[in-house]
């Protein structure tokens, strides 16, 4: 598992986590079992929104409308969230509690103005690629296994462009935490299962390690 298996970790930063701009309940809670996780592995990603504050996927850039409202975009569907994780600024940092100093890469998201990306492979036309893919496949690697915030975008989103490009994904489901916007939390597990996604949790890599 050491050398051909990574540890993706999303956007654990405070502009998701309890006094963020948007802030997941209880989010912070989760980061004592992902610093526990990534002493388990060799290669671990970080990933980290960061956004200019003309973002699309910002309310505040649409007139008229509202935070949590749906528009359609040139690339699709798209919901509008309040200001979050803008570049430079103290909601787009990596919480203090975090604690992976091995990690290898910070992937950037979210920093062209004209589209979103909860995925750290793809943007959200699906088609703009973050170099994620390509770095991992340059290491040897074929199996991810994600943690973060939130289960049920970013995460979600990572999980099954992980199964799409051919890697092994699973979605250690209590190192996650999800919005749950109108019922999104149970799609996204249908939609991640569906495509092939596996859900385990913190015990079955700690059972692993042991045995190793």
């Amino acid at each position: 598992m050491q050398k051909t298996s990574a540890l993706i970790i999303v956007d654990i930063q405070n502009g998701f986590t309890p006094g963020g701009n948007l802030a997941v309940a209880n989010a912070d809670q989760i980061i004592p079992a992902v610093n526990q996780l990534a002493q388990y592995f060799d290669h671990v990603v970080l990933t980290q929104d960061w956004h200019p504050a003309n973002h699309i996927s910002f309310a505040e850039n649409h007139a008229g409308r509202k935070a949590y409202e749906t528009v359609q975009l040139a690339y699709g569907a798209q919901v509008l969230w309040p200001a979050h994780c803008v570049q430079g600024t103290h909601d787009a940092a990596l919480h203090r509690d975090l604690n992976v100093p091995h990690a290898q890469l910070i992937i950037r998201k979210g920093f062209h103005a004209e589209i979103d990306s909860y995925s750290a492979f793809l943007e959200a036309d699906h088609q703009t690629s973050t170099g994620l893919a390509g770095y991992l496949k340059e290491r040897g690697i074929n199996t991810v296994f994600i943690t973060g915030i939130a289960t049920d975008f970013c995460v979600a989103w990572t999980a099954i462009d992980a199964c799409k490009l051919g890697f092994r994904s699973f979605v250690i489901a209590d190192a996650c935490k999800g919005i749950d916007l109108q019922g999104s939390l149970q799609h996204a597990w249908q939609e991640m299962l569906a495509h092939g996604v596996k859900r385990i949790y913190t015990k079955d890599i700690v059972k692993v390690h042991e045995t190793v």
